[in-house]
């Protein structure tokens, strides 16, 4: 991950006692949101800074014209983190609290960023292998081989048809009994900041089967 990395001194903090990480945040460009969290010593070098703000890292406001998002096909609890969160979470520092408080409206409000919004030109969900349950940390025995690829220029039409594959493989193995609602709310968020279509039957998308 650029600006966290560790030099060969194996710390992530410089001469001065300030993390390497403060060099590739854009204080220019950042998310507000009211609520906050304190981080341990072990914690505070992944989320850069606690508070109410998440700056957004150079990579998306400087560093890059075009970015081509690659999640993998994966459930977080009754729902997914695909193309959506995988930007969101990935491109602004202070997570941890929007994780705990307001997951769905920050999938869907950091992606209407213009670094975000206005850069990124494809979506490829690797979905050759990934998992229906325990996600979206790694646990192997919930890992299936889904044998798709989702590719696509709409990231929320991308996560409203991945999401369908993931729900019906949670109910087809017995982990939850139907839909719910709820996890589809961060996909109806983005739609209403016009960053896609989360309406499946609108969704204008091909099946196509390699052999």
């Amino acid at each position: 991950i650029i600006g966290t990395e560790r030099p060969e001194n194996g710390s992530m903090y410089d001469e001065n006692g300030k993390l390497h990480s403060l060099k590739m945040i854009d204080t220019t460009w950042y998310y507000w949101a009211d609520c906050e969290e304190k981080y341990d010593s072990a914690t505070i070098p992944y989320m850069v800074n606690e508070g109410k703000y998440s700056f957004f890292t150079k990579i998306v406001t400087q560093m890059v014209d075009k970015i081509i998002n690659v999640p993998i096909l994966k459930n977080a609890g009754a729902s997914v983190t695909l193309c959506l969160k995988n930007l969101a979470f990935g491109a602004v520092t202070n997570t941890a609290r929007l994780h705990k408080q307001l997951w769905a409206e920050t999938c869907a409000e950091v992606n209407a960023f213009p670094p975000l919004r206005d850069k990124v030109v494809l979506n490829i969900v690797d979905g050759i292998k990934g998992c229906f349950n325990g996600g979206p940390g790694a646990n192997p025995q919930f890992f299936c081989e889904y044998k798709t690829v989702l590719v696509g220029t709409d990231p929320v039409a991308v996560d409203r048809v991945g999401y369908d594959i993931v729900i019906k493989e949670r109910i087809k193995r017995g982990v939850q009994k139907e839909d719910n609602p709820r996890g589809r709310i961060f996909m109806d968020l983005a739609q209403n900041l016009n960053l896609g279509i989360a309406d499946l039957e609108k969704i204008n998308w091909e099946k196509i089967n390699l052999k």
